[in-house]
């Protein structure tokens, strides 16, 4: 018998807290009857809700705290001395000392990140974390980071990127070895800034039988699903992130406004009903609500800050998938064997220093 998942959540965070995070709970607990919850929030807020989910409040444990991390709040704010009575921390620390094996917050993404780091810390052999997300492609879906986490990389931290989204793949798609692409301006290998190029390099230098690396790929190659995993930086991937949400809320403006111009348009709309209920099913908030922060010491997954109760319910189920699948237990076996091609990423990088012009030649 499968074991069950305990999922701590962060009640207060996000644009709706409660209101949404409880009926989320009840949806996800309908489709994973076995998994139990840790929630952390205010007590006179939370048990009404509870209380209208007779099923959720039997495997639920609330634990009271009146301090919420606010949305707009700095995340210097955020870690000030009442960060270890707020319902994020809470959750996150529920994590750390094992009374739950993933936490959920559509909280404030900075404050969760900081308190990630400082209560969790980072894994060994990864010096920043990433933020992971769910991507809906032509061929199914794939994974993109980092969406936001950090800004700018080295090459050895794109290399660390590829490995971490890698190993979610493997986690969450069930793929033994996922494909691989690095973000560029161009296909071609003498396009990019250095650091990306340098990264590519030290890719192909590492022949893993747990990672199929293709070279570059391009911000159109994202939605046709050309790779498992699209890496970049934190700065470009938030804003292709963001660029993509826009869009898609553009096109549904678009076909409510034709479909419901005229009457012909409104039958029409009628015998595509099928057609639009199978788009609407690709573009779920459920199936692409949940962020990860991949390379922390524990699992902790980011929802959509105005996230409705079916997104978050998906949110939990990315962090249950990521538990059930192991996915610290692959980071850490996909580093060892990264580890072990030292001596080639040295060589790489010995041979581009040989390369590089000297200050005279410059």
């Amino acid at each position: 018998m499968e074991k069950p998942v305990r999922i701590a959540l962060d009640a207060m965070g996000g644009d709706f807290g409660p209101s949404i995070v409880v009926p989320g709970a009840a949806m996800f607990l309908e489709r994973n009857p076995g998994d139990r919850f840790l929630i952390f929030g205010d007590e006179a807020k939370i048990a009404p809700l509870l209380n209208a989910h007779p099923k959720l409040k039997a495997v639920t444990e609330l634990r009271h705290t009146s301090v919420a991390v606010g949305m707009a709040d700095k995340p210097s704010q955020a870690l000030r001395a009442t960060r270890r009575h707020s319902s994020m921390w809470m959750a996150i620390e529920a994590t750390r000392n094992g009374a739950a094996d993933c936490a959920v917050s559509a909280g404030n993404t900075g404050a969760l990140m900081a308190m990630s780091k400082i209560c969790l810390r980072t894994m060994a052999q990864i010096d920043r974390p990433a933020l992971a997300a769910l991507w809906p492609t032509m061929r199914g879906r794939s994974i993109v980071l980092d969406v936001g986490a950090t800004i700018g990389a080295d090459a050895q931290h794109y290399v660390d990127l590829a490995i971490m989204g890698a190993a979610m793949a493997r986690s969450l798609f069930e793929v033994e070895r996922p494909t691989v692409g690095l973000l560029n301006i161009g296909v071609e290998e003498v396009k990019g800034i250095e650091e990306v190029k340098a990264a590519s390099r030290l890719l192909q230098a590492i022949d893993s039988p747990l990672l199929d690396y293709r070279g570059f790929v391009e911000g159109d190659d994202i939605g046709r699903g050309t790779v498992d995993v699209v890496v970049t930086e934190g700065f470009s991937g938030n804003i292709a992130l963001k660029t993509a949400e826009g869009t898609v809320k553009q096109i549904r403006a678009y076909l409510k406004q034709s479909l419901t111009a005229n009457l012909r348009n409104k039958l029409g709309a009628l015998l595509a009903r099928q057609a639009f209920d199978d788009l609407k099913a690709k573009l779920s908030p459920r199936e692409t609500s949940g962020a990860v922060f991949l390379g922390l010491d524990g699992v902790v997954i980011k929802a959509h800050g105005g996230v409705e109760a079916d997104g978050f319910s998906g949110a939990m189920e990315v962090g249950a998938n990521m538990v059930r699948h192991g996915l610290l237990d692959k980071i850490r076996d996909m580093m060892t064997l990264a580890n072990e091609h030292t001596a080639a990423l040295e060589g790489v990088a010995r041979a581009d220093r040989a390369d590089a012009p000297s200050p005279d030649e410059a």
